[in-house]
């Protein structure tokens, strides 16, 4: 059995999806050579459909809003690519680098700038999600990478 990969414990990570829409627009590969063009490390990259199970966790916090059923089918609408991001202040600069989280009113020269818009479904289809403090991407990281451990 192969042994786990590690995650150096004094480099900051982020989670990474590329939502459905980015993927069946095919932009998983742009995502990926924008997060490398900055300077940031894959640490961990996966395919796959996400459960619902999984999306009720990861999204727990938004459980009681009414949009909620909503983003569960619009996440398991398409496969999502997951990755482990790795830098210094890289959840920072992800969050810069995706742009606003409204894909009409993300700045030009971001993800969701230059490729995302209002597709109007009803759903915020910004082509990526991004961790949005440590403890989130440290959550979200042991829920989409169970097999990574930290290394002290």
């Amino acid at each position: 059995m192969p042994s786990p990969e590690q995650l150096d414990a004094n480099k900051e990570h982020t989670l990474v999806l590329v939502k459905p829409d980015g993927f069946k627009r095919g932009l998983t590969g742009e995502v990926i050579r924008r997060i490398e063009a900055k300077g940031y490390q894959l640490k961990g990259l996966k395919i796959k459909h996400a459960s619902e199970e999984l999306l009720q966790d990861h999204y727990f916090e938004h459980k009681e809003k009414h949009f909620f059923k909503d983003l569960l089918e619009y996440m398991q609408s398409d496969l999502v690519v997951a990755m482990v991001v790795e830098g210094d202040r890289v959840i920072e600069g992800m969050r810069n680098l995706m742009g606003n989280t409204n894909p009409t009113l993300a700045a030009p020269g971001t993800i969701r700038g230059d490729l995302g818009r209002d597709w109007g479904t009803g759903n915020v289809e910004n082509i990526v999600h991004g961790s949005d403090s440590p403890a989130s991407a440290d959550r979200e990281i042991a829920l989409w990478f169970p097999e990574l451990v930290w290394k002290e």
